[in-house]
């Protein structure tokens, strides 16, 4: 570590529930460097099968219980983490143009002002590697587009999620890549990571966004035989038996055939073996931070840009809804200061990533910023005006053709520490109580009294009209309390299993979408 960047930083390290006290004194550069390694629709669980990143994140750093995107739906997630906005601010509202992807986000001039520029302004040598936003470049951009703010830039701008026979933007020139094994795109990602993580004294941010596990989930060669006989996770959710209180949309879906449980359990084992692919690529990280004597002067950070379904709610595969597969993700940090092993049980977002890689590099940040540093609930303090609740919002494409890729009509969810609370734009609701009912599985928004959702939608409301600052005023209003009502009786006779919906009881369709097939998501 260089001394002339050393400062003494006092960070009251205590837990948050839990007993043990860390060190009140940790060395911390003033000016640390920054990485965020954004992998695409991975949920929590499974992190303990991939060696790297649970030795290297979940066991030497801390992770967020309760940590929700904005968006479950890939290009509006990232177009929040980029700007700390809202959905309904930043105005990114799907994949797909004219309303969203890439050709949106550039049209509004988002690239003017987001991480990347704010970090470059503060000093920081930037760099993007790996998927940008859905679409890019499209036809918005020229294929050697650079967006300001990033010193290097290594996007693929075709065939981003076959991971071979793609053509990387490399810093505003073309390369095309082939089938050979040392061409798959993640390991190309983490030589490159390597490289430039290694060189230089100055302090870096680096956003490094490899594709895994996102479908058609291709993983390295040397990985073909992981995970044999492994099977997708059967939850009190998987295939759920009831149905009957909830919206139209989700009522309708079909029990899983076993041939439908036959194709989860190979997506899942597809899945995992493309997620070894990232936890080589975070070894590697690890190893070039500390070869090059950075690993302690850097803070590193692991999340997921949405979640994803695999069997749970009758969802066959995909995202888009606003149960906790879909919006929920991991998220660990690990630095100077921060306590291993620690969990933090505070609800955040991923609009709150900014604000914390900006606090940590002395960035400005600008006042449409709508999320919060998570830096004091890192080192072991949670504000009294700490978030009660975030905002999940979901738009379906304009476009007919993009619309048919999820049944999901448009919503707006709250999530609270304790509930989530849904209102579609049918007029239908959804609540459920997550301490009674940790897997959602019963709707109470049938069974509460009138007043309850209204004033759960009040509170929807006020976070659904914010803007800047005052989205975190509005998301720490504590959440409305009620009686949870008693459960239901079983029923008598339940229905025997509908038939299935097809030869195979298989539904197909685009990769980026609820129900996924061959590629999809597309470039």
């Amino acid at each position: 570590m260089n001394a002339a960047r050393k400062a003494l930083c006092l960070f009251p390290l205590l837990t948050l529930g839990a007993s043990t006290a860390f060190p009140a004194v940790a060395e911390v550069s003033p000016r640390p460097n920054v990485v965020f390694v954004l992998v695409d629709d991975l949920g929590v669980g499974d992190l303990q099968k991939f060696p790297n990143i649970w030795n290297e994140f979940v066991r030497a750093g801390t992770g967020f219980d309760r940590f929700f995107v904005p968006n479950s739906w890939c290009c509006p997630s990232r177009a929040s983490i980029l700007r700390s906005q809202y959905v309904h601010s930043h105005g990114v509202l799907t994949n797909t143009a004219p309303e969203g992807g890439f050709e949106r986000f550039h049209a509004k001039g988002l690239e003017r002002s987001n991480i990347g520029v704010w970090m470059k302004n503060a000093g920081y040598r930037t760099a993007l590697m790996g998927k940008y936003l859905n679409h890019y470049p499209g036809a918005a951009a020229p294929a050697t587009h650079v967006p300001q703010g990033w010193d290097e830039w290594h996007v693929p701008v075709r065939r981003l999620y076959e991971e071979y026979g793609y053509t990387l933007n490399e810093n505003g020139r073309l390369k095309a890549y082939g089938h050979a094994p040392e061409d798959y795109l993640t390991d190309v990602l983490s030589a490159k990571a390597d490289a430039f993580v290694s060189k230089g004294d100055d302090p870096f941010f680096l956003y490094l966004a490899p594709v895994a596990p996102h479908l058609p989930a291709n993983h390295a060669p040397r990985h073909a035989g992981a995970f044999a006989g492994h099977t997708a996770p059967r939850t009190p959710s998987f295939d759920q038996e009831d149905l009957s209180a909830e919206p139209r949309w989700l009522r309708g879906r079909k029990r899983l055939t076993p041939r439908r449980i036959e194709k989860i359990d190979e997506m899942y084992r597809d899945r995992l073996r493309a997620m070894l692919g990232v936890d080589d690529l975070v070894g590697s990280l690890v190893r070039a931070l500390r070869a090059a004597g950075k690993l302690e002067d850097t803070y590193l950070f692991f999340g997921s840009d949405n979640g994803f379904h695999l069997g749970q709610h009758r969802l066959p595969q995909g995202k888009t809804t606003p149960f906790d597969e879909s919006i929920r993700v991991p998220m660990y940090v690990r630095g100077p200061g921060i306590a291993p092993g620690r969990t933090i049980r505070e609800v955040a977002s991923s609009v709150d990533l900014a604000p914390t890689f900006a606090a940590l590099a002395g960035a400005r940040l600008p006042a449409f910023a709508e999320g919060r540093s998570l830096l004091p609930l890192l080192r072991g303090r949670t504000p009294a005006s700490w978030r009660q609740n975030v905002l999940v919002e979901f738009h379906r494409p304009a476009n007919p053709s993009s619309a048919a890729q999820t049944p999901v009509p448009p919503y707006r969810a709250m999530r609270t520490a304790r509930h989530t609370f849904v209102r579609y734009a049918t007029g239908e609701y959804q609540l459920y109580d997550l301490v009674a009912d940790p897997y959602q599985l019963r709707n109470l928004a049938g069974k509460v009294p009138r007043s309850v959702i209204a004033r759960f939608e009040r509170q929807l409301d006020a976070l659904a009209a914010c803007s800047g600052a005052s989205c975190r005023a509005a998301d720490s209003v504590p959440p409305p309390a009620f009686t949870v009502p008693p459960p239901d009786p079983p029923p008598f006779d339940p229905p025997p299993p509908s038939p299935p919906s097809g030869p195979d009881g298989w539904e197909s369709g685009p990769a980026d979408t609820l129900w996924t097939g061959p590629a999809g998501g597309g470039l």
